[in-house]
């Protein structure tokens, strides 16, 4: 017999997320889940003290795979300068590829350049261009500080985590969980098919409308990105001033 399930124990390296969805032992129950909630919550209270006075946050993602010298890595490191110049603080997950690239942009212009992190089973080292790291045990805990503080998203070229984090957006748009905000696709080569499956297999069999496909913005231009977040915010400053009660309860 397996010694773990002969001792009911867990593996070594098992992480709070696969702890928490769990099925719970009938004889653990009262002495991990129930405490488990008061470690979610005080990660909740951390992220949010820490970010509290963040109010200009741009959350950037992509492959943690990125090499410093691939043209996605350099693409998200002029996006984060131009954004910090600009006045925007970058969000990032804190490790390396295209977060450090991010993170390195803003940081070397000067800007606010946030990490992050979350604890894995092979530990994501923090990369060392944030002016200000956290670092979360729990997934769901970490997305909704880039949700949070954010006024738009770039999704540069990334894996599994990357399209997690796109289609959190999307979902969170479409059903008006939170206000329209910017979600730009960066690398139109590599998003080329994804947008064809869109077109061709996903709006035509009615799983999406014509108005879903506007959710989104798909470029190869880092000051385009600017563009776009600078038109957002103008848009929003104008129904701002407009509608000052309608947005400040959407809000």
């Amino acid at each position: 017999m397996d010694e773990n399930k002969k001792t009911g124990s867990r593996p070594p390296g098992s992480t709070q997320d696969e702890q928490l969805l769990e099925s719970p032992r009938p004889d653990e129950f009262t002495h991990t889940d129930t405490w488990r909630v008061f470690r979610i919550m005080g990660e909740f209270v951390e992220g949010f003290d820490e970010l509290a006075t963040l109010t200009r946050g741009i959350s950037i993602f992509g492959s943690a795979r990125s090499k410093p010298d691939d043209p996605d890595y350099l693409a998200a490191q002029e996006t984060a300068a131009l954004l910090a110049k600009q006045g925007f603080a970058v969000i990032t997950g804190g490790g390396p590829g295209i977060m450090e690239a991010a993170n390195r942009g803003a940081f070397e212009a000067g800007g606010i350049s946030i990490g992050c992190n979350i604890e894995l089973p092979f530990e994501q080292k923090p990369n060392p261009y944030q002016t200000r790291g956290l670092t979360f045990k729990y997934f769901f805990v970490r997305k909704m500080m880039f949700v949070k503080y954010s006024l738009g998203f770039v999704i540069f070229p990334g894996g599994f985590g990357t399209l997690d984090e796109l289609f959190e957006a999307l979902t969170l748009i479409q059903t008006k969980k939170i206000r329209d905000f910017p979600v730009v696709l960066f690398g139109s080569k590599y998003w080329n098919g994804l947008m064809e499956w869109f077109h061709e297999a996903v709006l035509t069999g009615g799983k999406i409308s014509e108005h879903d496909l506007r959710l989104f913005h798909v470029t190869d231009s880092p000051a385009e990105v600017v563009e776009i977040v600078l038109k957002s915010q103008s848009e929003l400053n104008h129904l701002s001033d407009r509608f000052p009660d309608e947005i400040r309860i959407s809000q």
